[in-house]
């Protein structure tokens, strides 16, 4: 009689926990390894959609303010680690469409800001990124700096494993209809 106590606590502790997992996976949209949640933040979801969001994304604005994307696999499916350089490049005329800012930034797997020797927690819009010749935009993500002017387009990562959030506030429209999509996170050879 105690194993079938416990057996039911635990399913009740564990059960709802795979039907949020099962929901995330329905739920989630993936470009390019990014994966974006873009039913979280509207209203009028239904609970199980609502438990998925609080979850993942607890403080979600609705889309027309705020859109987030969350990349861990490069271009090619690994997980992205600190062993590894990689660079994130925006075609020309290809940032993130918005009316406020876009931001890209880097956390630790438990999903705590990266410490790192100049302080860079992000990168913005705003934040003075050097574009190439033709018009395109490298961002370079790594543990150690790169060589000559592109340390200013450096996004610092850990050495293990990490994840980054790309956040776009006041989207343009190619991003809430879908058909923006942010450019994938490859690998340097």
């Amino acid at each position: 009689m105690a194993g079938v106590a416990v057996g039911l606590v635990l399913a009740i502790l564990i059960l709802p926990g795979f039907v949020i997992l099962a929901e995330y996976d329905v739920m989630k949209t993936k470009s390019n390894g990014w994966i974006a949640l873009p039913e979280c933040g509207k209203v009028g979801i239904n609970f199980l959609e609502q438990a998925v969001c609080a979850d993942q994304l607890p403080a979600a604005n609705v889309p027309q303010e705020a859109v987030y994307w969350l990349g861990y696999v490069d271009s090619a499916g690994k997980r992205l680690s600190g062993q590894n350089d990689y660079i994130m490049q925006f075609p020309p005329g290809g940032l993130p469409p918005n009316d406020g800012f876009w931001s890209l930034t880097m956390y630790y797997t438990n999903h705590s800001m990266v410490n790192n020797p100049i302080n860079r927690y992000w990168v913005t819009g705003t934040s003075d990124l050097v574009p190439n010749m033709n018009g395109s935009l490298d961002i370079y993500i790594q543990n150690a700096s790169p060589a000559g002017n592109e340390s200013t387009n450096w996004l610092p990562s850990p050495t293990g494993e990490f994840l980054m959030f790309l956040r776009v506030y006041l989207p343009g429209e190619a991003i809430l209809n879908g058909t923006y999509k942010p450019p994938p996170v490859i690998k340097a050879s």
